[in-house]
């Protein structure tokens, strides 16, 4: 390809997206580059702190509890207060709670301020999800979110490398040093980015009333539900790359250095073909991106079974990472299509808590799995999931209206007074 083509596509990929979503892009990349002591967080309980193994996990998990919170609550706020004031909150909040954690010492203050950062750190993903699909039109969608997701894979590529230094040196300054890149994010937002959230339009007169969109809207939803469901299968599946892979490849013999190098290869393969890859796939129909997604993942995760050595792990991750890449992208814009524009804060977070969700129960399974069963029942287990997914997702698409076309307002149901209102 001649250096005009690259230019040329270059241009495509990027173009005809609005300035405001671009400072958010921006403000994504900036917390992604400084957003790694969730990563380090095991090591640093377990060699600068000396707790076990257990309290490490303890607070991992309420990490976890606090994501799983902050999803529903980031959602709701998104919708109700606005897009802009919950990013500052959650980012404000996020930053603060990474400052605490260099100074705090005791378990009981680590685990609460732990789990106060598992709730800041992820209330902010509905509001940015939904304040995307406000700002871009649904015919840029798909790429939109691509570029976000390459933002936030090249932060954390890029992050992961100078960050072990850091650490090394001081943990202390590591800590303090994200804080102060989420404060900078908390800024930009703040002198950049508006209110994206869409003003109530009333309906005519001899229209159908809509109904307010609370979470028992979502969850009656059946046809959102279902891809929540979708997303869970397949979270389930991705998280074994944090979860059983590198289970089974210390089996193996594997160094911790050889499994951070074929985990790199994910990260690579991201920053190196999401962009052009966006390019493909933005024009193409979603059921069918999502069902192959599906099965690329899944599958690709099976294919662990036949594993022996470091170069097959690697051609192994770069099988999944393209059903992530096509995934990812694709099911965002799905979830905007499907949430009504004054809903789309609780319609993103119930969204985000299937990855959450998945992030606690995926380690649970893959190590009772291993243990009782074997490394091959897990395996086979991601190639049924996938599958299932792969299916769910063709059933999922069927008469779906077009991108450009609005979803069927939800009727305002009549009050019979058996029934309590749902106002969260």
């Amino acid at each position: 390809m001649s250096v005009t083509a690259l230019r040329r596509a270059a241009h495509e990929s990027v173009s005809g997206l609005p300035r405001q979503f671009w400072w958010l892009w921006t403000s994504t990349l900036i917390n992604r580059l400084g957003g790694f002591v969730l990563t380090f967080m095991a090591l640093y309980l377990t060699t600068e702190r000396h707790f076990s193994a257990s309290y490490a996990g303890l607070v991992a998990a309420l990490i976890g509890l606090g994501g799983m919170i902050a999803s529903l609550l980031g959602g709701v706020l998104a919708d109700r207060i606005g897009r802009r004031p919950t990013l500052l909150g959650a980012q404000l909040a996020t930053a603060a709670t990474v400052a605490a954690l260099a100074f705090v010492r005791d378990p009981a203050g680590i685990a609460v301020t732990g789990f106060l950062l598992g709730v800041a750190s992820n209330a902010s993903r509905p509001a940015v999800q939904a304040m995307m699909a406000d700002l871009v039109a649904p015919k840029d969608r798909v790429r939109a979110f691509s570029l976000n997701y390459w933002a936030i894979n090249l932060g954390f590529a890029v992050s992961s490398v100078y960050a072990g230094f850091l650490v090394a040196a001081s943990y202390t300054a590591g800590f303090l040093l994200e804080a102060a890149m989420t404060l900078a994010c908390a800024v930009l937002v703040f002198v950049k980015v508006p209110e994206s959230r869409p003003e109530r339009v009333e309906p005519k007169p001899d229209a159908a009333p809509v109904a307010d969109v609370t979470m028992l809207t979502v969850l009656r939803d059946g046809r959102y539900m279902l891809m929540v469901g979708l997303s869970f299968l397949i979270s389930v599946v991705f998280t074994q790359s944090s979860s059983g892979l590198p289970i089974v490849m210390g089996q193996a013999g594997l160094s911790s250095s050889d499994v951070g190098l074929v985990a790199a290869v994910n990260g690579i393969v991201i920053v190196a073909l999401q962009i052009p890859l966006t390019r493909f796939i933005e024009k193409r129909d979603a059921g069918r991106l999502l069902t192959v997604s599906s099965l690329l993942i899944g599958y690709g995760f099976a294919l662990t079974a036949f594993a022996g050595s470091m170069a097959a792990y690697a051609l192994i991750v770069v099988v999944w990472t393209l059903g992530e890449m096509v995934n990812a992208p694709t099911q965002s814009g799905l979830v905007a299509r499907l949430a009504p524009a004054h809903g789309r804060g609780r319609y993103q977070g119930m969204y985000s808590m299937s990855w959450s969700v998945a992030a606690l129960v995926a380690p649970l399974a893959s190590g009772v799995t291993i243990d009782r069963f074997g490394a091959g029942w897990l395996w086979a287990g991601c190639a049924a999931i996938g599958t299932a997914a792969a299916a769910g997702y063709w059933i999922l698409m069927r008469g779906l209206p077009a991108d450009d076309q609005p979803i069927t307002p939800v009727p305002r149901p009549e009050k019979t007074g058996a029934e309590p209102e749902l106002t969260a």
